[in-house]
Order: C-alpha cells, then structure tokens, then sequence
C-alpha cells in the first residue's frame, strides 16, 4: 500500500512541480487547492487540469473567502506591482503577500491530512529565489511542522510524526523548472501571474511573471505560455 500525501496545489509553476516530485517519491496523492478571493482564481482552472493530468486519488478546492480581510494586492483593490527588479522586489515584503495565508492553507491541509490518514503533506515555497514572504521561510515550515504534531489526534496518538516537505525550498526557479522537465511536468498546463486577463493570459509585468520568465531564460528554455507582445 502506498504512503499518502496532501498536496497543496495552487496551479502554478512550484506548487505543480512538488506535485511530480511526490508523485515521484512513489506516493498516493491527494491535492488541495483554494478559492480564497484572489483575483487570478483563473489558476483554479489549471490546478483541476493539473490534477487529472497526475492522476492524483482526490483533488479538492476548499472555498476561503480572504477578501472579507483585504489588505494584499490579490485579496484587495490594490494593484498589483509591475516592471520591478530584483533589487526592488527584495527591498521588503511584497503587497502581494496574503497575511497568513500559508499558516491558512497549511491547517486546512493538516485536517485534510488527519482524514486521509496521510503523514505526508508537500509544500511548493521556495526561499532562494525572491518571493519576500514570510510564511515561506524554513524556520516557518519547522515551526509548523511541530505545532502539526502537538495539534492532531495522529500526531499525539501515532507512532509516527507527520512531516512537512519542501522540495524546492532550496532551489533556484530554473533549478525548479529543470526538475520539473526531468519528471515530464507540462509547463503550458500551468499559471503563475498575478494579474492575468480572463481567459488566463498572463501579464508578463508582475513579480511572479518576471521571476517565472527569468527562471525559464537561465534554465537554457522558452516558457511555453504566450505573453502579451
């Protein structure tokens, strides 16, 4: 029988890579994916054809409304930044940071997990190539892993801990997508833009769009998205 894992899955680049990597890693996957107010929910549409691409056991979008909240550019009627260096991207925090969102996400996983009886929950955050969130660094993901393990019935009753992994926490984006190509990921299925037009265009002028197309050029590939000209 085969191990289980909670896959967080928002439809972008990272997220769809840690899926491979688990799928990979011999595991019965179980997605999760949400619908939390963003204004690129367009991302939802890849995440379900993500989903079915890999073959995963069971793909569930929990709805989330963080725009009761506000206070980021994607929950929020803040614009999104655009045209910006890396220099400007690391000067702080990004308004494109969801307060608390990954501590949100990560509790929704753990339950979902604890139902599944998984001891296996997969993560797509990365600290080396800029994303300035706080909830993305490894002292977080420690720090959560062990709240896990004091919070749930299986963490307090099993013999086993549950683990949180990140595959990619390490790595450079183009290091993300030369993983992705060896493990057959299809890039086109994916969408990393945080302002994309309605049919799921991507802008090409955000922070994530630049980080992605960048990642694409040092990898030595073409990003098989279409951007405007």
């Amino acid at each position: 029988m085969k191990n289980k894992a909670v896959v967080l899955l928002s439809g972008g680049l990272d997220s769809t890579t840690t899926l491979a990597i688990a799928k990979n890693q011999g595991f019965e996957v179980y997605a999760l994916s949400f619908d939390y107010g963003q204004r690129h929910r367009v991302e939802l549409e890849r995440a379900r054809m993500i989903a079915q691409n890999f073959e995963v056991a069971d793909h569930q979008i929990m709805t989330i409304d963080l725009r009761q909240f506000g206070g980021s550019a994607l929950t929020d009627s803040i614009d999104v930044p655009t045209h910006r260096n890396e220099k400007e991207m690391s000067s702080e925090i990004p308004i494109t940071y969801v307060p608390a969102r990954n501590t949100i996400f990560l509790s929704f996983c753990l339950a979902y997990a604890e139902v599944k009886k998984a001891l296996n929950i997969f993560l797509g955050v990365n600290a080396v190539d800029y994303s300035g969130y706080p909830d993305c660094r490894p002292e977080f993901i420690t720090a959560f892993e062990t709240l896990a393990n004091l919070a749930t019935k299986a963490g307090v009753e099993g013999k086993e801990n549950l683990k949180i992994h990140t595959p990619l926490i390490q790595l450079t984006k183009a290091d993300i997508i030369r993983r992705g190509i060896e493990l057959g990921v299809d890039y086109s299925l994916t969408l990393s833009c945080y302002n994309p037009e309605e049919g799921g265009t991507p802008c090409g002028i955000c922070d994530s769009c630049l980080l992605r197309l960048k990642g694409f050029s040092e990898a030595g590939l073409k990003d098989p998205l279409d951007y405007p000209e």
